[in-house]
């Protein structure tokens, strides 16, 4: 299964400091049991949310974990979370997430419905089994870093780039 968690905060000028944080939340999440891999990715995409984390969970009983529920959340960035961007969404159609290198995009894509044809990309395409809900449907794809991040939006698909590895157990 694949949690997603998408953010954005409402002072820019802090995002430095976001940012370091989340390097050690991330580090913080892998050791719950159950969390098997993170990773954090950046968009300029107007429209979408700037920043999302991708992790790879063993269920959705994870979440209910009391260690999980301790370690959870944005913590003292709570009050500058921009809630027209904050979602989180488990997903199942992969045991994994996606490694996503530092020459390679993630392409995500919300949809009612999975599509066959997405403009030539493989994609693999979760349900949404959990919490938020927001979408119904994602499609995920890994793609070379030269995509077109003008045309991807214009089809609703936002691009984001890695922020650091994938890191695992």
């Amino acid at each position: 299964m694949i949690f997603m968690s998408e953010t954005g905060i409402t002072d820019p000028a802090r995002e430095r400091e976001l940012d370091a944080w989340y390097v050690d939340h991330l580090k913080i999440m892998l050791t719950v049991s159950g969390v098997h891999s993170a990773q954090r990715f950046k968009s300029s995409a107007p429209g979408y949310p700037p920043s999302l984390a991708m992790y790879t969970m063993t269920s959705a009983s994870v979440f209910q974990d009391p260690y999980y529920l301790s370690v959870r959340g944005m913590g003292e960035w709570l009050p500058l979370i921009d809630r027209k961007y904050y979602r989180r969404n488990l997903f199942d159609g992969l045991a994994r997430a996606p490694e996503v290198g530092e020459h390679e995009r993630l392409l995500v894509a919300d949809r009612a419905q999975p599509e066959q044809q997405l403009l030539g990309v493989p994609w693999a395409w979760l349900e949404c089994v959990g919490i938020d809900r927001s979408t119904p449907f994602r499609g995920i794809a890994v793609v070379k870093q030269d995509s077109d991040e003008r045309a991807l939006s214009n089809a609703g698909i936002a691009l984001y780039s890695p922020i650091a590895r994938t890191i695992t157990k």
